[in-house]
C-alpha cells in the first residue's frame, strides 16, 4: 500500500490517481495521519503543497522516523521536505515555475534512469534547493537543462527519491514511467 500525505495542495488529487495504476492508495491530510495505515504502507508519499517544508513539522517527523524503513518518494514540496530534512537549504528562486515545462537531463551514472537522457517535465514551484548539498548515499540525479537547479535526488540505498518537478502533470512526459520505475527499484 502508498500512503500518500496531503500538503493540503490541488494536484494531490492527480497525484492520488497517478499512484493507484501502481497499488492501493491511501491519503491523508498531514495533520490527520492515520498512524495505522501509515505503519502498514510499503511506500510513503510526501505531496505537493504551498509554503516551505519548514511549515510542516508533522511530515519532517514521518520522514524522520521512516528513513531507511520504507520507500519515500517526495513531490514538489515532498522533494523540499526531504532536503530539508537531510539539512538542505531551500531557499526562493529568482524565476518562478507555476504551469511551466522545462526539458531536464539525468546527470548521474547511479540513476535509475538512463544518463544523459532528456525529460520535458511539468514545473510549479517558486523555491529550489541551495547548492552545494551533501548528505549521506544522496545524489542529485536530474538537473534543469537551461538553468541546471536540482530536479531529482535519488537514495538507492535507503530507497528516498524525490523530484522538483510534477510527475503527475500533464506537462510531464512518460510521469508514470517515472513513478514505475520508482515503486519496482
Amino acid at each position: 500500500m502508498i500512503y500518500i500525505i496531503d500538503h493540503k495542495d490541488s494536484f494531490t488529487h492527480n497525484v492520488v490517481h497517478q499512484f493507484e495504476k501502481f497499488d492501493d492508495v491511501t491519503c491523508d491530510n498531514f495533520n490527520e495521519i492515520n498512524e495505522n495505515k501509515l505503519d502498514k504502507s510499503n511506500v510513503v508519499v510526501f505531496s505537493p503543497g504551498p509554503g516551505a517544508p519548514k511549515d510542516y513539522p508533522i511530515s519532517s517527523n514521518i520522514y524522520k522516523k521512516f528513513k531507511g524503513k520504507k520507500k519515500i518518494i517526495g513531490i514538489c514540496l515532498g522533494f523540499q521536505q526531504i532536503l530539508y530534512c537531510e539539512k538542505g537549504k531551500i531557499i526562493e528562486q529568482k524565476k518562478i515555475y507555476h504551469g511551466y515545462q522545462s526539458k531536464i537531463k539525468v546527470i548521474s551514472k547511479n540513476s535509475l534512469f538512463k544518463k544523459n537522457r532528456k525529460f520535458n517535465v511539468g514545473r510549479y514551484h517558486s523555491l529550489k534547493l541551495k547548492e552545494p548539498f551533501t548528505a549521506k548515499n544522496f545524489e542529485i540525479t536530474m538537473r534543469c537543462a537551461i538553468s541546471n537547479v536540482a530536479m531529482a535526488i535519488e537514495n538507492n540505498k535507503e530507497k528516498i527519491y524525490g523530484f522538483q518537478f510534477h510527475p503527475e502533470s500533464f506537462l510531464t512526459e512518460n510521469g508514470n514511467l517515472l513513478i514505475k520505475k520508482i515503486l519496482s527499484a
